[in-house]
């Protein structure tokens, strides 16, 4: 969406509980005040602000359309091929947000624009630790690992973005290095 081109995009965390705080975050390299970092966003050119956390947009429960009830989801060209209605029940979808995105831009969509801060996207780590364990992301199984890697690394945010892939081998198995690597690498 070309009208945004003026704007510095950040990200923030929903407030609603406190292990999701940090979980979409921005990334400053300015003084730390109002100042520095109103600055560092007004003035892309500084590099001072270098990009944002992002979960996986797909994580988002309303980015594709669907129909929650059939089970159904779509993107926003499926959608319109089948006039916003549910392929199953053929009652009307709920539109998501990237249909309203994709309605709104003016230009060729490209992942990542060179003029634009980067953007890292990360997986939760309850869930990428329940994805490895085959048992659900609630689970005493789960948060006791999680606390055990806290323990060892210091913080969420530093296992998924900050330690560095060798630090990470100290901290865990193989198969939990493969899926932070991934994650970082959008894979």
């Amino acid at each position: 969406c070309s009208f945004l081109d003026g704007y510095t995009l950040i990200s923030n965390s929903d407030a609603h509980s406190p292990e999701k705080l940090g979980r979409e975050a921005n990334l400053f390299d300015c003084d730390l005040s109002y100042t520095g970092i109103t600055e560092a966003m007004k003035n892309r050119e500084s590099g001072q602000f270098e990009g944002t956390l992002e979960f996986f947009p797909q994580e988002g429960k309303y980015h594709y359309d669907g129909h929650r009830k059939c089970n159904v989801c779509l993107n926003p060209l499926e959608s319109s091929l089948r006039d916003n209605l549910c392929p199953k029940c053929g009652k009307k979808i709920t539109v998501g947000v990237l249909n309203r995105v994709a309605q709104l831009a003016d230009r060729e969509y490209k992942k990542r624009r060179d003029d634009r801060p980067s953007y890292h996207s990360l997986i939760p780590l309850k869930e990428i630790l329940s994805e490895l364990m085959h048992v659900g992301p609630a689970s005493k199984q789960i948060d006791k690992a999680y606390f055990d890697l806290l323990q060892r690394a210091g913080s969420e945010l530093n296992i998924l973005y900050g330690m560095p892939v060798s630090d990470l081998k100290e901290i865990g198995n193989d198969l939990l290095v493969k899926g932070i690597r991934r994650m970082r690498s959008g894979r």
